[in-house]
């Protein structure tokens, strides 16, 4: 029993680091954020906070899931991938800092042997996979052109999606969103002559 109740306990320190994580690199950005100033968060020592993670990297992949996951629960009514995606990218222009955390792991993560690595390819291959069941879905209901291949489609749409977060890292000027909502207008045939990304954007 007791140690049932000290697996809990660990469970939700470890609940509890993720958490507090997210709003320390929301607030002060990937290389503003120390393990030092999250263990200050949670109130423990850098060796104590390393304690619930096999390493710095785990626990920066952790706090990447944790952000996927309470994503996946904000969105979880949008009715279709790419709305979602959209939606996601809307917010990610408030949280930079785990943009920059994103971007950062996911480039160290194309190593084999990184701690991130199962992480990236498992998240890419899942929203692949939503990504291109939404498309056939619309295909079978008549929404969306059914000569165009959904798999493809669905990887061009995620790959923008990350290369539009490095573009606006380097310019804040451009909107996320706003061109994903673009090219999605293309590729759906829904596109109107006068829709374009803002000039801000641009």
């Amino acid at each position: 029993m007791a140690g049932r109740g000290s697996y809990a306990k660990g469970l939700a320190k470890r609940e509890e680091i993720l958490r507090s994580a997210l709003e320390v690199f929301s607030r002060q950005g990937y290389r503003g954020t120390s393990l030092r100033e999250l263990a200050k968060a949670v109130n423990l020592s850098q060796a104590g906070i390393l304690h619930y993670f096999d390493s710095k990297e785990q626990l920066f992949a952790e706090i990447l899931r944790k952000r996927d996951e309470l994503d996946g629960a904000r969105y979880a009514e949008t009715d279709e991938a790419a709305h979602a995606l959209v939606a996601v990218m809307r917010h990610n222009a408030e949280v930079p800092g785990l943009v920059q955390l994103y971007a950062n792991i996911s480039a160290a993560a194309t190593e084999a042997d990184h701690p991130a690595h199962d992480y990236f390819v498992r998240r890419y291959d899942g929203m692949r996979r939503m990504f291109a069941d939404s498309i056939r879905t619309q295909q079978t209901a008549g929404q969306f052109p059914a000569e165009l291949d959904a798999d493809m489609i669905a990887t061009v749409m995620i790959a923008t999606a990350d290369g539009m977060q490095v573009q606006w890292m380097l310019d804040p000027e451009r909107d996320m969103s706003d061109h994903l909502e673009y090219l999605w207008s293309l590729l759906s045939g829904i596109h109107q002559p006068d829709r374009r990304p803002s000039e801000s954007a641009q």
